[in-house]
């Protein structure tokens, strides 16, 4: 049986999501899943005093921002057409660029630009809604894990 490309196309969506939804910290961040497409992903969050970080500021703290751009890398990778099964953060380096600014939803969008046979490559960049500079940009590796029988 042949499967049209539109029909992997959702398939691929519906894991993406079932992926995001699935973790516990996504969900208690509220995450939303605002795009995916093939390998690209937008994610985005809202501001919430439970995740401030400094509260003379009510800036977010650094790590719900990581934990935002981390998930997105991985739904980006999840939604590629080489069509990984399952994905896993191997590394992320994050640059802050500057704070969110408090009161703003947080959105980030990530692509996986290079897939090899075990790993994914991915960039993303955060913003809030003053979107003119990104609150910060990361680049990260992950595992692929393929269907047993998928070629690389």
């Amino acid at each position: 049986m042949r499967v049209r490309e539109s029909d992997m196309s959702d398939q691929k969506q519906r894991l993406a999501r079932q992926f995001i939804e699935s973790i516990p910290h996504s969900r208690a961040l509220g995450m939303v899943l605002d795009q995916i497409e093939d390998g690209t992903a937008t994610i985005s969050m809202p501001y919430d005093t439970r995740f401030v970080g400094d509260p003379e500021t009510g800036v977010i703290h650094g790590g719900a921002v990581s934990a935002l751009m981390d998930t997105c890398g991985g739904a980006a990778v999840m939604s590629h057409p080489t069509a990984p099964t399952a994905t896993a953060t191997i590394d992320l380096r994050i640059d802050y660029m500057r704070p969110a600014t408090p009161g703003q939803r947080i959105t980030a969008r990530a692509e996986c630009y290079n897939v090899t046979r075990s790993v994914a490559f991915v960039r993303a960049t955060a913003v809030d809604e003053d979107s003119a500079r990104p609150v910060a940009t990361a680049t990260g590796a992950f595992t692929v894990e393929r269907a047993p029988g998928t070629k690389s």
